[in-house]
């Protein structure tokens, strides 16, 4: 998805481009970081201590999220500058691109960067050694996963347009939602390997977000309608 998402509606803006690397490297960083901590945290504990290394899993997990959360707002702050200076040095008066645009393309760079690590992982897995399943463990980690992941890129990109929103008319509520939206999702995956408990809440999530994401892009049932049956 965020390879059909680049192609279609990115790839063609050099300026887009340049946003969405941009936001990927701010979701690498923010994982660099919280990787780092939670590296020290584990090797300052006792490894024989499960409950404490759970804890400590859950205490990265969530924190890795605030993190990201808090990378995505300084983002935010670096391309308003950006707008800034576009409109200064256009001869117009104007930005070429809008804020509503950057929050999509800045949401993708960080979906693209997300998805990208979740399939490093899963290819990790896939070498071995031994099969999924063998010892009766579900066989549909690898099926569950890639659907995780696309919800994942699909979700970042619907935060980053109501993160911005938020941001930009300060409705703060709506980054608290995003935060919390982002928490329940990144929580739910401890529910594995009962997965039906992780996917369809986060499908549920992601298709909360699209819809309210849309309404904050300026979109409303008569368009939506309209697109469907192919009418202009």
């Amino acid at each position: 998805p965020a390879f059909s998402l680049f192609i279609f509606t990115i790839a063609r803006d050099p300026l887009r481009i340049i946003i969405l690397i941009a936001g990927a490297f701010f979701w690498l960083v923010s994982l660099l970081l919280s990787s780092l901590i939670w590296f020290i945290a584990v090797k300052a504990s006792d490894p024989q201590d499960e409950r404490l290394q759970k804890g400590l899993l859950i205490f990265g997990v969530m924190f890795s999220v605030l993190l990201q959360e808090a990378f995505r707002f300084l983002y935010y702050k670096l391309l308003r500058k950006a707008i800034e200076g576009l409109v200064a040095l256009s001869e117009d008066g104007c930005s070429p691109i809008s804020i509503q645009q950057m929050a999509y393309v800045a949401g993708v760079g960080f979906g693209l960067m997300s998805g990208a690590f979740s399939m490093i992982n899963l290819l990790a897995d896939a070498l071995g050694p031994g099969t999924v399943g063998i010892h009766g463990d579900s066989q549909l980690y690898f099926l569950t996963s890639a659907f995780m992941t696309m919800v994942l890129i699909f979700l970042h990109t619907f935060w980053g347009i109501l993160f911005f929103h938020g941001c930009e008319h300060r409705r703060w509520w709506e980054i608290a939602a995003v935060v919390i939206m982002h928490l329940t999702v990144s929580g739910l995956s401890f529910c594995n390997p009962l997965y039906v408990g992780s996917l369809v809440p986060s499908y549920l999530l992601m298709a909360a977000a699209a819809a309210w994401a849309y309404l904050l892009s300026g979109g409303s049932a008569q368009n939506l309608r309209r697109f469907l049956l192919c009418k202009c």
